[in-house]
């Protein structure tokens, strides 16, 4: 039986964040009563973490709602293009210096108690982690995103996010079996589709996340792949534009495409019953890039933290430093005070446009280049 009581404050929190996310995640909340509880523990905790956020301002600390956690330099796929080998996150030697599961729990703790809402858990591929969902079965009023390649989870991984409410899986997929294959491996678009149907029919909540390049913008920008989507349970798809790795723009999206398809995603989000979250074109109505904890930071599997996931620089590791000394660092606070290294240019990524600049702050604070 459904507590309309509590659902009504559940559904004025979703409004307050954004009213589409309301209307998309209501449904499936009502349709599974169990949720209501834990739907409620994250609303109450949303506020609570936004008033701290306020609070750790006022005393001149910008703590972002987001942190962004590459829990393992580990994969099972090599993936053409792929962002965390070419910044040196991904690693598929044996021996590396990884924190293990209890430094990031301790992490996590701390990010909550100074306000982080929310934990984007990526990887390597978060689920060659061992014991992974400990955390998020821990950590019960913070929400979790984890981001997966989708081809290696278990059956008791999935019975376990059944009960895991505050939980999401974001499922990589470039477009049909042809342009995933092609960049992630044969017969893994099979295995995604497999997951993703698993997940729908489990009652687990589910989505995507898509690299937006040249090679399958137009899959992306017709309205019939959008539906079938929505016909498997998506209900999020993050939508992230191409950004080069060692200057290759080959496959970056065109001025014309880029704002042929910003054009598509807001009639989408206008017309489908999908939330959607894109990249760099939302960042417009943020003032700009969200990274260097604007919106969020970034910690590499070793524990450095950088501005974002695509940046390799760091004055702070946290296996030896708080994400509070983290956070005040000169490093974060010169990259959000120059406003004008938060635009993108045209690029899909604010920092990949300014990397002259962005080299000159790396000497001046003294930061280091981060790699396994």
């Amino acid at each position: 039986m459904v507590d309309h009581k509590n659902s009504k404050f559940v559904d004025r929190t979703l409004n307050k964040v954004d009213p589409k996310m309301a209307k998309i995640f209501m449904p499936w909340i009502l349709k599974h009563p169990k949720s209501m509880y834990t739907m409620l523990r994250l609303a109450k905790a949303y506020r609570k973490s936004r008033n701290k956020r306020a609070e750790e301002f006022l005393k001149g600390l910008k703590v972002p709602p987001f942190l962004i956690l590459s829990i393992t330099s580990n994969c099972n796929l090599k993936c053409a293009g792929c962002y965390a080998a070419a910044t040196g996150t991904l690693s598929n030697q044996k021996t590396n210096n990884n924190l293990d599961l209890e430094k990031w729990e301790q992490i996590i703790q701390e990010a909550r108690e100074l306000g982080v809402f929310a934990f984007i858990i990526a990887g390597g591929e978060p689920f060659l982690m061992p014991d992974l969902l400990k955390i998020c079965e821990k950590i019960k009023d913070r929400l979790f995103l984890i981001f997966t390649n989708g081809t290696i989870l278990k059956n008791k991984d999935i019975e376990k996010l059944i009960r895991l409410r505050n939980t999401i899986i974001i499922v990589s997929i470039e477009g049909d079996q042809y342009l995933t294959d092609k960049r992630r491996g044969t017969g893994v678009y099979e295995k995604i589709i497999n997951t993703l149907d698993e997940l729908n029919s489990k009652g687990v909540i589910s989505g995507i996340s898509v690299t937006i390049n040249r090679n399958n913008v137009k899959f992306w920008m017709d309205s019939n792949n959008i539906d079938d989507l929505i016909s498997k349970g998506i209900r999020l798809a993050f939508l992230l534009e191409y950004i080069p790795v060692d200057n290759d723009t080959e496959l970056m999206l065109t001025k014309g495409e880029s704002i042929a398809f910003r054009q598509r995603v807001l009639n989408f989000r206008e017309s489908k019953q999908i939330f959607l979250i894109h990249s760099p074109g939302d960042e417009v109505y943020m003032g700009g890039c969200v990274s260097a904890g604007r919106g969020f930071a970034h910690i590499t599997p070793s524990g450095d933290l950088t501005p974002c996931p695509v940046s390799n620089i760091a004055t702070h590791n946290l296996s030896k430093s708080t994400l509070r000394e983290g956070l005040n660092s000169q490093l974060f606070k010169i990259i959000r005070e120059n406003e004008h290294l938060l635009e993108t240019n045209g690029s899909p990524c604010a920092l990949f446009s300014h990397t002259e600049e962005v080299n000159a702050i790396v000497k001046k604070v003294k930061a280091y280049r981060t790699s396994i």
